[in-house]
């Protein structure tokens, strides 16, 4: 048994590494040839982005699904922001989070084209960096010393990107790091601070939320292309970008804060290894929705703080609840529990066209090969 659970690791591995082979690549090349007619054609481009993004963000959704690694969604009822420009709030676990977030939205029409990332720099050095590079996804830099700098050019790039491309999601890690890496020192600063300790979550930075509150919240009239204060030539921020590339019914403000808290069954997280190689028994992640206004989110700098603090000292309560009772504690009367279901036919169509696109590509750069060489 334990030689075909090793055979089994080293298949299912070999599958996800071939899968890469053909998607990413596929992507990247139809995206740069299609960059030629992008000034002529810039909504048709970005929607084409989008549909081709969401599909990769399938293939790894399907890794997990494959797994056995099955989701619960609870809580409120996240549709209700459908259409409005939202700020998604997770909690920080693993390198599980952003797989299986992947997984939980891919059945939802809309919503993995219309996001933005907010993640590591680090990631930007993986085999899918350079396809948040072409979606635009946003890569924070860690540390003191780069922090001042990273939030300006989160500022700049949500002007120069977030609102001119009509992105309706931008989701963040507020916690600024995995949980085990974070909670001694979230601890140590509530100790402090007079907070709470937190044990299931770490208290979060709300220096991102800020940014973002900042140029784009309810009360802001924003302008593609312009920070909120000034128009400052910056040798990385593209002035020329003054009105919105895609023209879509989505209002430019965060409308929703929708807060997520993922929870893994018994306290342990999924990592990438175990939806890589499905190296854990099939399992249930619980996936909790929360939707606030964004009116409710303060702008004094302080207060904004507290309220990010109090969403997070709530999501530590209410996994406490559901580490004990196996439920999350009741919430609104929207309040919904279903399980993820995939579309198995669709996944068949993605892979064939990816693999039908990886030939097509093959055959014209070998052709171009012959001819000129």
């Amino acid at each position: 048994m334990a030689i075909l659970r090793y055979v089994r690791i080293v298949a299912r591995t070999a599958l996800v590494i071939v899968n890469n082979i053909y998607c990413i690549p596929s992507y990247v090349v139809w995206m740069m040839a299609l960059r030629l007619v992008r000034p002529m054609f810039a909504p048709l481009y970005w929607k084409i982005e989008g549909l081709m993004y969401h599909w990769l963000l399938a293939m790894v959704s399907l890794w997990s699904w494959v797994a056995g690694y099955e989701i619960i969604e609870s809580g409120d009822e996240p549709a209700a922001c459908e259409g409005r420009r939202t700020l998604v709030l997770a909690n920080h676990q693993s390198t599980a989070d952003v797989p299986m977030l992947m997984a939980a939205w891919n059945p939802r029409p809309g919503v993995l084209p219309n996001l933005m990332w907010i993640m590591d720099r680090v990631f930007k050095f993986t085999n899918f960096g350079i396809v948040s590079v072409l979606h635009e996804d946003f890569f924070i830099q860690a540390g003191k010393a780069k922090r001042d700098q990273s939030l300006e050019d989160l500022r700049q790039h949500i002007h120069r990107c977030y609102v001119p491309l009509g992105r309706q999601f931008v989701v963040l890690f507020p916690e600024g790091g995995f949980l085990h890496k974070r909670r001694e020192i979230s601890q140590r600063f509530a100790e402090k601070n007079n907070l709470p300790k937190l044990e299931y979550v770490s208290l979060p930075r709300a220096g991102a939320m800020r940014v973002i509150m900042e140029e784009i919240g309810p009360d802001k009239e924003v302008v593609a292309g312009s920070s909120k204060d000034n128009n400052k030539k910056d040798g990385n921020f593209n002035q020329s970008i003054t009105s919105k590339i895609i023209d879509d019914k989505i209002g430019d403000t965060i409308e929703w804060i929708l807060d997520v808290t993922i929870a893994y069954p018994d306290r342990i997280p999924l990592h990438l290894m175990d939806v890589v190689c499905a190296t854990r028994p099939p399992c249930t992640t619980h996936i909790h929705y929360r939707l606030y206004p964004s009116s409710e989110v303060p702008t004094d700098t302080e207060e904004m703080t507290n309220w990010l603090y109090d969403r997070f000292i709530e999501k530590d309560k209410m996994l406490e609840e559901f580490y004990r009772t196996g439920k999350f504690p009741p919430g609104s009367s929207t309040s919904v529990s279903r399980t993820v279901r995939q579309d198995n036919v669709r996944y068949l169509i993605l892979h064939l066209f990816f693999i039908a696109s990886t030939f097509i590509q093959y055959k014209i750069f070998s052709g171009l090969f012959y001819l000129f060489w």
